[in-house]
């Protein structure tokens, strides 16, 4: 059994509820954006760039990349303590796990911030 305290809020409970409710944030700004696109078949750039000029959306997608990068921690979390076991590696396991973790981590972050500098960056 893993026992690692990387896990986002140390409770199986409210892992699978903040996986549930960003999975409802982000199916709701994919019918957002998805809406859009139906609403104005014949969208240009500008179009497209004033949709994301409002604050209400800016701060929509934010919140939608924070639940996208919960939701995306608390798969790769689930993932590499399911497979990522001393049974399917041996000694080696728990280094494997960690080194894991942490590029899931970095990544995540990284896409983070990225994802902060397009919607807030002029």
């Amino acid at each position: 059994m893993v026992t690692s305290a990387t896990n986002l809020s140390r409770s199986g409970l409210s892992d699978w509820l903040i996986q549930r409710f960003s999975a409802y944030i982000l199916a709701a700004y994919t019918l957002r954006i998805l809406g859009s696109f139906f609403l104005h078949p014949d969208m240009d750039y500008a179009q497209w760039t004033a949709i994301f000029d409002s604050n209400a959306m800016r701060l929509f997608s934010l919140i939608t990349l924070a639940s996208l990068c919960g939701h995306a921690w608390i798969g790769m979390w689930t993932i590499g303590t399911d497979y990522l076991t001393a049974s399917h590696l041996g000694k080696a396991a728990t280094t494997i796990r960690l080194l894991y973790q942490a590029f899931c981590v970095l990544l995540i972050a990284v896409y983070l911030i990225w994802g902060i500098q397009i919607f807030w960056g002029n």
